[in-house]
């Protein structure tokens, strides 16, 4: 149940501070990614944020996204098959 649990850091998105709240899992996912492309955590949230940004003009619920994100990351890997759901 570990990975369940919430866990709070402090991050910096495009040069602004702030603190996001994801459980254990997606922050697990998160650096999974990041290290998939050479880069750290805050640099693959700073390029969601900004790509949002560009394409949306923002989003109400970031971390909401970030967990469409970590899924969406999982189904294109093959780790997640939500065809029969």
């Amino acid at each position: 149940m570990n990975l369940a649990q919430p866990y709070s850091k402090s991050v910096r998105l495009n040069g602004l501070a702030t603190c996001l709240r994801l459980e254990k899992v997606y922050w697990n996912i998160l650096s999974a990614i990041a290290q998939s492309n050479n880069c750290s955590v805050n640099a693959v949230l700073s390029y969601i944020d900004r790509e949002v940004h560009l394409r949306y003009g923002g989003v109400k619920n970031f971390s909401g996204l970030i967990r469409v994100v970590c899924v969406s990351h999982l189904i294109k890997a093959g780790c997640l098959d939500l065809s029969k759901a």
